[in-house]
């Protein structure tokens, strides 16, 4: 008599391809539900703007409709990324700070392809000080800055290159904290091959692999980082995504040498999460300079209440992406931090105001 994988089903499950295979968990445990944060929070992570809509659209079609979540949620503002410059931050301004005092702050961007021109720098540090007066709130530095921005010989500029040294002094001087995603995931500098763990997430994002010999490597990136940080200590700097890297004591070392360094945990809860111990004792051993965020857009109340969960319970083994049939960044779970009130104040609040001055 032959069992439930006799004859051709077990040939069949053997070559079963890997985008097929999406396991439902057996195992159970508490699924606690945060719905609102243990004290009012900012998100100072978060893209409201048209430049990432794909569409040239605004990510958020109704603010309304993103206010009754942020009320639903606890969440007292959002920084939103997406200023860039000119025109297109007068716009934003416009649809979100100006038209909601106290809920939005946006960040510019500069044009670091600025550097192609004659007097580049002086171009540069003219924009962020028309910037800051239109009413940008900080500066947000993208991973382009160090991949592919080139100055006008063709070279690749560093976050760190001396001809930005001014901006980013600027920056210090006119007291806009500068928020910067340097590099990416250290397998994204790995070969794409059946070794990488984030191998699906590459395939369906082949432009976010950076292992071809013509890309700085991820060590030569962060170590442009560290040098930025060091050479400008009256700016405040803001590390994204957990300090640009996942090795926490790397950045707890940044932590413990710059003061002006502080870090957000945005698009970050499935690094984090399979690591809890180490981060937990990350943030509690730097409870000030550490800022909640989400780098969920378009932002649900779901997404609110999941980084919730995360920071606040003690759940262990869920999903980092619930719904998601394959997760989009590692095949793993993650297990919630279990933060002391005494750390969640700061993390959700108290840092960031005193940052941004709110």
């Amino acid at each position: 008599m032959s069992g439930p994988l006799g004859g051709g089903e077990l040939a069949r499950l053997r070559a079963l391809p890997l985008a097929d295979y999406a396991p439902r968990p057996v195992l159970s445990g508490p699924v606690t539900e945060v719905e609102r944060p243990w004290t009012e929070c900012v998100d100072v992570h978060n893209h409201l703007g048209r430049w990432l809509s794909g569409d040239g659209g605004w990510m958020v079609p109704d603010v309304a409709e993103l206010l009754a979540v942020m009320d639903g949620c606890g969440v007292r503002c959002v920084v939103n990324l997406d200023g860039r410059v000119g025109r297109d931050l007068e716009e934003n301004l416009e649809r979100y700070d100006q038209a909601h005092p106290g809920r939005f702050l946006t960040f510019a961007q500069l044009d670091w392809g600025r550097l192609r021109e004659p007097d580049g720098t002086d171009l540069l540090v003219a924009d962020l000080r028309r910037a800051a007066a239109a009413g940008a709130r900080g500066l947000k530095v993208w991973k382009d800055l160090g991949l592919t921005v080139t100055d006008g010989g063709g070279a690749l500029v560093r976050p760190d290159d001396p001809r930005l040294a001014p901006v980013f002094a600027e920056a210090g001087a006119l007291g806009l904290p500068v928020l910067i995603h340097t590099a990416d995931p250290l397998a994204f500098f790995e070969p794409p091959d059946a070794a990488n763990e984030r191998l699906e997430e590459i395939l369906a994002n082949p432009d976010w692999s950076f292992a071809a010999p013509h890309h700085p490597s991820a060590r030569t990136l962060l170590g442009a980082l560290e040098s930025l940080v060091a050479a400008q200590p009256d700016t405040v700097f803001i590390g994204a995504h957990a300090g640009c890297a996942e090795d926490l004591g790397w950045v707890g070392s940044l932590l413990e040498r710059y003061p002006n360094f502080h870090i957000d945990i945005a698009g970050r809860m499935a690094e984090l999460g399979r690591r809890p111990r180490a981060a937990r004792a990350l943030i509690r051993r730097f409870p000030e300079r550490v800022l909640f965020g989400t780098d969920a857009f378009p932002v649900h109340a779901a997404d609110y209440r999941l980084y919730y969960r995360f920071l606040e319970s003690g759940d262990e083994c869920f999903p980092y992406a619930p719904g998601e049939r394959v997760p989009p960044q590692g095949r793993w779970d993650v297990s919630a931090l279990e933060l002391p009130e005494e750390v969640l104040g700061g993390l959700y609040h108290g840092n960031a105001a005193r940052l941004l001055g709110l």
